[in-house]
């Protein structure tokens, strides 16, 4: 991942995550047509441009207004959207031939073809339009990398496209999460004439942007919109499976606010979450999605070229022992999240041989043990040669992260005694600057992956890698992670163990991290609605399959 959607550097995403495409209103009346539906945004649509730099809301709104060559159905297992069938794969997994359906259209009528993925993946690596997402197409596709550092012309790019219904991609070498790529929002396609009639302003409003997907956008006059509407797409290959006309969409960045709509029917869903979660929890309206995304502290082990009292195998251990994740998740957060114990989460990937979650194939590490963790902190000061230990915790200024931030140095400071936490929260930006600076001790991060693969994780803390600020270098976790992408990348479960065995590196050797908990989303949602679909991976939200009830 990178520093846009998902990186959630700090908590502030995190914080916005709770709330993320969880419903919107557009209404002004609670009087509205049993085929509309209302629901909420907690920020502004910035961009319907696929090359563009993205976040949150703008993948939310894509993933509905355009489709891909796949789509996920409603257990996540990927699906044909444009193509018409799942690809053709060379036996050396590098050659994929793809198919298109003859009827996926543009709402213009005409036909979306396989040049139009051709030019919009161009567009995503040419380093005169390509967004960081860029980074997809460079660790997959033949000669991605080359255009996007300028030694080749974007023509050369590993993909071609021998008739308007056939798409040939040739890989750089095999990668086992391609067809996961190939359903999220940067692979979408863009019709080069229409773009290019519209230049700057292309993706900017719904006047100047094309749709492929189950809904056109309307009313939306930029990033500066409050409302928006997804209508009906008449051209829409599968629209027989669309039964809402229009969701109309209403920004509201207070939970106060956006739960005042839900109570006057101004809105058919709310988020929620701390004291709002924990007040609504037993109401028949109350509602947890599962989310893959995972909190959690890194750990700086250097800072302005000199070593921080985290290079200390020990500290990093009672840190991580000290903290009752329990009370975190149902005394403070309150929304159904649950400790995280692991890197990767719940629920989200699969043994390939046994069908058994990452989790229980990986197992618990490092779980709340304040016996163990004064050991470790006795070792610690012993080894650092001090009886006092003072570290300081990064976050941005929101409430949510402040309040987080006080249990945090509470339970450190009683669990750890001599260890001393100092408190420093700033505007979002700024405190992820100083994170991607590496000038923090500790600093809070989320991750959700844009694939299903335990790579979008793993690689997180390889040492070369550009995501890894804290100054983790291990030459065994980064051999184990860095085979699944080379000399096991066609041998799934030795890939598997690969996976499993550099977790354990990286928590129970090495305690490089400290693991927090995984989220979930607290709504209220009218119970007349139905087929929200909530994804553990690439775009947080369907509206495909929403259904109202009529009474």
């Amino acid at each position: 991942m990178h520093f846009t959607k998902k990186t959630f550097a700090i908590i502030s995403v995190v914080s916005v995550l709770f709330l993320a495409a969880c419903g919107d209103s557009s209404g002004k009346t609670n009087e509205k047509a049993a085929d509309q539906i209302n629901f909420l945004e907690t920020g502004e649509l910035l961009t319907l441009n696929t090359t563009a730099e993205e976040d949150f809301v703008s993948f939310t709104a894509q993933n509905q207004v355009f489709e891909g060559l796949y789509t996920l159905d409603k257990k996540d297992n990927f699906v044909p959207g444009v193509a018409a069938s799942m690809p053709e794969i060379s036996k050396d997994q590098t050659e994929y031939t793809i198919k298109l359906r003859d009827n996926a259209k543009w709402s213009d009528g005409s036909q979306v073809t396989a040049n139009d993925f051709v030019y919009a993946w161009k567009r995503a690596v040419d380093p005169k339009t390509a967004p960081s997402y860029a980074a997809l197409f460079k660790d997959s596709i033949k000669n991605a990398t080359e255009i996007h550092e300028g030694k080749l012309p974007a023509s050369e790019l590993g993909v071609t496209a021998p008739d308007n219904e056939t798409l040939k991609i040739t890989l750089k070498k095999p990668v086992p999460y391609f067809i996961s790529l190939l359903s999220f929002e940067t692979f979408f396609p863009q019709k080069q004439a229409f773009v290019e009639k519209q230049g700057d302003k292309y993706g900017t409003d719904a006047a100047h942007t094309l749709y492929n997907g189950p809904f056109i956008m309307k009313n939306w006059d930029g990033n500066t919109s409050k409302k928006w509407t997804y209508a009906k797409n008449d051209e829409y290959w599968d629209k027989k499976q669309v039964t809402i006309d229009e969701i109309s969409v209403q920004v509201a960045k207070d939970i106060n606010a956006g739960v005042n709509l839900y109570t006057t029917k101004e809105a058919d869903r709310a988020p929620l979450s701390g004291e709002y979660a924990k007040q609504y929890k037993d109401r028949s309206d109350f509602l947890t999605e599962k989310d893959a995304l995972i909190s959690y502290l890194r750990l700086n082990q250097k800072r302005d070229g000199k070593a921080t009292p985290l290079a200390n195998n020990a500290l990093r251990h009672a840190l991580n022992l000290a903290v009752d994740k329990e009370a975190l998740t149902s005394e403070i957060l309150g929304d159904g999240s649950f400790p995280a114990n692991g890197l990767l989460p719940k629920d989200f990937v699969q043994n390939p041989e046994t069908g058994v979650d990452f989790r229980a194939d990986s197992g618990d590490h490092l779980t709340f043990n304040k016996v163990e963790a004064s050991k470790y902190l006795a070792q610690a000061k012993k080894e650092l040669g001090t009886d006092t230990i003072t570290l300081e915790l990064l976050g941005d200024d929101q409430d949510t992260t402040k309040t987080i931030f006080t249990f945090l140095k509470d339970q450190f400071e009683k669990n750890l005694p001599g260890v001393t936490i100092n408190i420093k929260t700033m505007p979002a930006k700024s405190a992820t600057e100083l994170t991607r600076t590496s000038n923090y001790d500790l600093s809070l991060a989320a991750w959700m992956p844009d694939f299903k693969d335990p790579w979008t994780y793993s690689s997180l803390f390889l040492s070369d890698y550009y995501n890894n600020s804290m100054n983790y270098n291990s030459p065994k976790y980064d051999q184990l992670v860095k085979s699944t992408d080379t000399t096991l990348a066609t041998e799934p479960v030795a890939r598997w163990n690969a996976f499993v065995d550099s977790e354990k590196v990286l928590l129970d050797d090495d305690a490089a991290i400290l693991p927090l908990y995984q989220h979930q989303t607290a709504v209220l949602q009218n119970p007349k609605v139905t087929g929200v679909q909530k994804h553990a991976f690439g775009s947080p939200y369907s509206y495909k399959f929403i259904e109202m009830a009529k009474n």
